[in-house]
């Protein structure tokens, strides 16, 4: 290679946005660009002719180790996953580390021995863009999932639930009950107290009963309106009639003021319907929602504040 054109290349290396460093054949350090000066805090009377693994001791014995050997022994270049070397170099901007990706490029000079080159992208604002994406799409499935008004989940995610849960049901032959669950007088709550009462109630009621889930397989809806619907795989009639008697018990506990009930306690109360899908003899989806909805009704014509249980046909 011409002489004269050693500066033009080395001064391209040290104009160019990237971490630039080239090692000999002894791992010493040959190159060292401007960017590298700049966010390692090492000028180049520093790096210049040292070994590699001596100025960047944490190095040694890693990734970043191994790619050096494969350019300069096995002429093999090396492209590091960023998801398990996220940092590698002791790099900086402003006290906080460069997210890096890094590349180990094997280098033939005029029949000198082997060199090679490191290269290293700042890629922070990738990475995070990347998490601010993920972190959106969170928040967007949150909300296409959950309920606007009460915040617990939504017609949507229960309709995705009961289709998940029916399935596992089916699959490892076990029961699956389903709670319907409506306030009772809740328009005549509504027209008496107003609509932002009415909201209140709502959010009031859904916050107490989904405070009673205590395992992740369980979900509490909004199913519509003032009507909420509870899934409880792996529970039986038994124990779903359990659940919904506390459930029963605890809106009355709220003690919210209703006095266009028909309840003595002049309080918001709760009737629930129960079906559940025995292990043994499982039913549609439809037929179990169907059950569980005419047992609320029941419950409604048996004079609310209570529960009813029904198997779906």
């Amino acid at each position: 290679m011409n002489s004269s054109r050693l500066p033009l290349l080395e001064s391209v290396f040290c104009a160019v946005n990237v971490g630039a460093i080239v090692l000999d054949q002894q791992r010493r350090i040959a190159l060292w660009n401007a960017w590298m000066i700049k966010h390692s805090g090492l000028a180049h009377e520093q790096v210049l002719g040292q070994d590699f693994f001596a100025v960047c001791p944490e190095l040694r014995g890693g990734r970043v180790d191994a790619a050096i050997q494969y350019a300069l022994y096995n002429n093999f270049p090396s492209l590091l996953s960023q998801t398990l070397n996220k940092a590698p170099f002791p790099l900086y901007v402003r006290d906080e580390r460069i997210q890096q990706a890094v590349e180990v490029t094997p280098l033939e000079v005029d029949g000198a021995p082997r060199h090679c080159l490191i290269q290293v992208t700042d890629v922070s604002i990738a990475v995070t863009r990347e998490k601010l994406l993920r972190e959106q799409a969170m928040v967007l499935r949150s909300q296409t999932f959950a309920d606007g008004l009460t915040g617990i989940a939504n017609r949507r995610h229960f309709d995705v639930a009961m289709e998940k849960e029916h399935r596992r049901a089916k699959r490892g032959g076990t029961p699956l009950s389903l709670l319907m669950i409506d306030i009772d007088h809740f328009k005549a709550y509504n027209d008496h107290y107003g609509h932002q009462k009415g909201d209140q109630c709502l959010i009031q009621v859904a916050a107490a009963l989904a405070d009673m889930l205590k395992r992740p397989c369980d979900l509490m809806a909004r199913y519509g309106g003032e009507e909420f619907a509870m899934i409880l795989p792996e529970t039986d009639v038994d124990q779903a009639l359990l659940m919904a008697e506390s459930i029963r018990a605890r809106a009355q506990e709220l003690a919210i003021p209703h006095e266009r009930t028909t309840d003595p306690s002049q309080q918001v109360t709760v009737s629930i319907g129960i079906a559940t899908q025995k292990s043994d003899a499982p039913v549609d989806i439809d037929a179990l929602i169907g059950a569980a909805d005419r047992a609320l009704y029941q419950a409604k014509r048996n004079g609310r504040n209570l529960i009813a249980s029904m198997l779906p046909a």
